[in-house]
């Protein structure tokens, strides 16, 4: 919206652009709104063509950083979404058995293209552990245990793995399962998925029931 320059039929082009040359996760958001209006050179320009061949230039400015605060801060954007990425992980972590929770805090491993940005394994891993030491603290704090007590709660490790699969690990997955001798036996057909819809993923003869048993 901010770029007029840039062609309605080139805008989704030029956001994938954006998202991959130049886009990466801060540490700070308002410190660095700061930096970028104390420091006009981070503020780049991007050259493109559109589908017709005609050349034009557009500034990358806030765009670097706020595309992927999608994942950290989403009530900026949406008002229907609001739960943060290390809210979603560690929700889910909590709600395994308590005996897996520490084994599963220092092995969060990261899969997916929009997990590639510079800096999102450090960002996860640090709002992670902030949201994990502010309930063992509050934990403490109601049973009146103090920190460093022999009654404290030992420090949970949090660790999120970057990998070389990373941009690939869902298809790798995916086509691991389906050399499994019995993946035939767990497809589910079209016309299955059709008429019952995503639930027909919870029937017992599909993969996702099958690789829990």
């Amino acid at each position: 919206e901010r770029e007029k320059t840039i062609p309605s039929e080139d805008a989704l082009s030029v956001a994938q652009k954006v998202k991959e040359e130049y886009s990466y996760v801060c540490r700070d958001l308002a410190s660095e709104f700061a930096a970028f209006d104390t420091d006009p050179s981070k503020v780049k320009k991007h050259t493109s063509k559109t589908q017709r061949g005609e050349s034009f230039t557009f500034d990358v400015a806030f765009e670097q950083f706020l595309g992927p605060e999608l994942f950290f801060s989403p009530e900026i954007f949406s008002s229907d979404f609001t739960t943060a990425l290390p809210e979603v992980v560690d929700q889910a972590i909590q709600s395994c058995p308590i005996d897996y929770r520490r084994g599963l805090y220092k092995n969060i491993v990261l899969s997916g293209g929009s997990t590639m940005f510079s800096n999102f394994d450090k960002r996860l891993q640090r709002d992670i552990k902030h949201i994990v030491n502010e309930r063992i603290e509050r934990s403490m704090a109601r049973a009146g245990v103090r920190p460093g007590s022999a009654a404290a709660v030992a420090e949970i490790e949090v660790n999120v793995i970057s990998h070389d699969f990373q941009r690939y690990a869902v298809w790798c997955g995916g086509s691991q399962l389906a050399t499994l001798p019995h993946f035939v036996n767990w497809v589910v057909k079209k016309e299955e998925y059709d008429e019952i819809g995503p639930s027909v993923c919870r029937k017992s003869r599909s993969a996702f029931n099958a690789l829990t048993l």
